[in-house]
């Protein structure tokens, strides 16, 4: 048995070995295991039951990520995401006034359309027609984004009216436990631990229970509690040309954060080809797509691609066993809830920022030296962690190297899908940001 699993999820192709995909699975986990508490304190704003919400996040997150380590077997763990949830109930429920059960229906919608474009082809050849430069963009632009989100989490920066961010209270207790943390992983790493990260996170957050420091969060849930939201979307009201909007937003925005997700994972984990294509791209987006009709069904937002899964692939995961591992955590978290809740944010930031340094070698590939590759890059690596968006991040790359192209006489060089794409990211910056 356990030989012919390897030979599935493909052990000697890949180097990999159970111990490390295990940990590399705990590790993912553990840099994730927020969302369970996160997601429902959003959709409880949206007057979502708390209970359902949060059975419904464990639920479909454990069900796409374990469908994506074994129909598409890679390391990539899926849950409702972040952004979207708070467009789902800020802008969508609360700014215009549509019942939830109508939101629900509108990420159903959008889920049913990712999946009619995956089978057709169309998120295939967008994928495919990302220019090579901005690949590798993309990956270390990832990182940056993870960096900062951890430098945020840990406090060691904090927000400032006058300056943007400034350097945060380094007395703090929990950004002091932080410190502590990212010295600590960085020691193990650099020392060849291949349980670096997931020590470094338990070891920080068993000091942080030492020190009275992590706070316990017992739930009141039961798995039955679910039935307050699962199969509860409103299909007719969505019909309505507002609406549809909506249906639109949820698309384009998970359609763009998941490519550029995709495109930093695979890439950082060596998963990506010599003709920069990634094998069984197929079976990754009819994961996700599945994934975000399994979600609607169940009773919370979209569910996506984690740029989180770079945590467990940088200690070590290679294989679709780390998503498995992940997902069945999830599960698991339904009955131990209040453990999970028990790790703190000053826990995981130092993985955080640890994987954000491993991400940016991709930069490496870039032709700094050709203003026509190199200006997009870093526009691509800038934006994403600035406007707190990967979608975004994709928008300045392809608009400012189509803009290149185009007026330095190359406009021939230039895929006819990166122009429509182009226009379509233009289109977007005019309507959804004006």
């Amino acid at each position: 048995m356990i030989p012919a699993l390897e030979r599935y999820f493909e052990f000697q192709a890949h180097g990999a070995n159970w111990r490390t995909e295990i940990l590399a699975g705990f590790t993912t986990f553990m840099t994730m295991a927020y969302i369970i508490f996160v997601n429902p304190s959003i959709l409880k704003e949206a007057g979502m039951p708390v209970g359902a919400v949060t059975v419904a996040t464990c639920l479909s997150s454990g069900f796409a990520s374990v469908l994506m380590g074994v129909v598409a077997r890679y390391p990539i763990a899926l849950a409702p995401g972040m952004g979207i949830n708070a467009y789902f109930t800020y802008s969508v429920v609360k700014a215009m006034g549509v019942p939830w059960p109508a939101a629900l229906g509108a990420v159903f919608l959008s889920g049913v359309a990712f999946l009619v474009l995956t089978l057709g082809g169309v998120r295939q050849l967008i994928f495919s027609s990302i220019p090579v430069e901005l690949h590798a963009a993309v990956a270390g632009g990832i990182g940056l984004f993870l960096a900062l989100i951890g430098f945020r989490n840990s406090g060691i920066i904090v927000p400032d009216p006058a300056t943007t961010v400034k350097l945060g209270n380094l007395h703090d207790p929990n950004t002091l436990l932080s410190l502590f943390g990212l010295l600590l992983i960085a020691v193990l790493m650099t020392r060849r631990v291949r349980a670096a990260m997931l020590a470094g996170i338990l070891a920080t957050t068993a000091l942080a229970v030492v020190l009275g420091m992590a706070r316990w969060q017992p739930q009141s849930f039961t798995p039955g509690d679910i039935a307050a939201t699962a199969f509860q979307l409103d299909l007719r009201s969505v019909l309505g040309p507002r609406m549809l909007e909506v249906v639109f937003v949820f698309l384009f925005v998970s359609l763009f954060d998941n490519i550029g997700t995709l495109v930093g994972v695979t890439k950082v984990a060596g998963l990506v080809n010599d003709r920069n294509e990634i094998p069984r791209i197929n079976r990754i987006l009819l994961t996700d797509a599945t994934a975000s009709i399994v979600g609607s069904l169940a009773g919370t937002s979209t569910v996506t691609s984690y740029i989180e899964s770079s945590a467990g692939i940088a200690a070590g995961g290679r294989t679709g066993v780390v998503a498995v591992v992940t997902g069945l955590l999830f599960f698991a978290a339904l009955f131990v809830a209040p453990v999970v809740g028990v790790i703190p944010a000053a826990a995981t930031a130092p993985a955080l920022i640890i994987v954000g340094t491993l991400m940016i070698a991709t930069i490496n590939e870039i032709r700094w030296a050709d203003p026509g590759t190199g200006i997009p890059a870093f526009l691509t690596m800038l934006a994403i962690p600035l406007t707190f968006s990967i979608a975004d991040g994709l928008a300045f790359g392809f608009t400012s190297y189509t803009a290149l192209k185009v007026f330095t006489g190359q406009a021939r060089r230039v895929n006819w899908l990166v122009y429509a794409l182009t226009a379509l990211f233009i289109a977007r910056f005019v309507y959804l940001k004006g």
